[in-house]
């Protein structure tokens, strides 16, 4: 077992569904989008609430596979807030590091489900994007790893928490958003003390030359030890610098939500390299943990718990 610090975004989901409104339209099969027109009243058949935001999502993901999750955070005062909390709670992620905002609401965000499982977001981010160093500190923690999503480029608050890591040997695993990586420079800074990278094939290409997985993964070991790339229906590869790892798709049934299939993925293959650092392992669980969460609504109702027996899926191992 682990002890495993997630730092980021918590924030309450509303999902609608079931709504003739949401069906796409398609200029094109890469250009769809949702019409709702101003004015009209649009009639939905299901509401459903739930918990996200990239940390809590991965939080979870450990403290299903046993290992000890905690949450670092901000949150409002407010009942967004105490939703958060309670799933928290529920799960058993400690949540004695999570701090208030006393100016900004919890994060908070309607999706709106097409029945392909593609959905439009509208979001309020609220007090999950005001961060300041003061309200982030892990230098009595101990931990074995730090799980970084994203924290809308808050270069203070990273470099505090890298360095602070780098001092007491504790790993990172980072998922960077797309205002992480829009400060490129800073951000090749920061890796140098990240253990495993993961992004998806668009995100990998801002950071290194490639047109294939292989080449972007090839490219990536020499800004980090290990990396992982996603490429959505294309699957995803891992290299820890001895292997290479390509997997296709867990399974292939028809997505319900595709809400948190990243956090699901990412999570999902910390959580096993954590345990025996064996690659395809942790590469079939993360495919697995992402594949099981896209068949539910929500990003935490679909995590897989301890235990649960893994299928056969497509994979290729082979020497880096």
């Amino acid at each position: 077992m682990a002890k495993i610090i997630t730092v980021g975004a918590g924030v309450q989901d509303v999902f609608l569904s079931q709504s003739d409104a949401l069906k796409p339209v398609c200029e094109s099969p890469e250009h769809c989008f949702a019409r709702l027109d101003l004015g009209a009243k649009a009639d939905v058949n299901q509401i459903h609430f739930a918990t996200g935001g990239g940390a809590t999502n991965a939080a979870v993901t450990f403290a299903r596979q046993g290992h000890q999750a905690l949450f670092m955070g901000i949150i409002g005062k407010d009942p967004a807030g105490q939703a958060v909390l309670d799933d928290l709670d529920k799960e058993g992620v400690g949540t004695q590091l999570v701090k208030y905002s006393l100016k900004y609401s919890t994060g908070y965000s309607v999706l709106l489900l097409a029945p392909n499982g593609e959905r439009t977001i509208l979001t309020y981010r609220g007090a999950s994007t005001h961060y300041h160093p003061a309200d982030f500190d892990i230098s009595e923690q101990k931990a074995d790893w730090l799980y970084v999503s994203t924290l809308s480029g808050n270069m203070d608050v990273l470099n505090k928490l890298f360095r602070q890591a780098r001092d007491q040997g504790i790993k990172i695993c980072f998922n960077p958003g797309k205002k992480e990586l829009a400060q490129k420079d800073k951000l090749i800074g920061l890796l140098q003390d990240v253990e495993i990278l993961t992004v998806n094939r668009e995100e990998m290409q801002l950071l290194v030359s490639g047109d294939d997985l292989e080449s972007l993964a090839r490219n990536a070991l020499n800004l980090v030890p290990v990396v992982l790339i996603t490429d959505g229906v294309n699957g995803s590869i891992a290299s820890d610098g001895r292997t290479i790892v390509r997997a296709g798709m867990y399974d292939d049934r028809p997505s319900i939500d595709r809400t948190g299939a990243g956090d699901a993925f990412a999570s999902g293959f910390l959580s096993a390299w954590a345990e025996d650092s064996n690659l395809k392992n942790a590469i079939i669980f993360a495919s697995a943990n992402a594949s099981s969460v896209v068949m539910n609504i929500g990003a935490k109702t679909g995590i897989l718990q301890k235990g649960v027996p893994l299928h056969a899926m497509p994979i290729h191992e082979k020497e880096v």
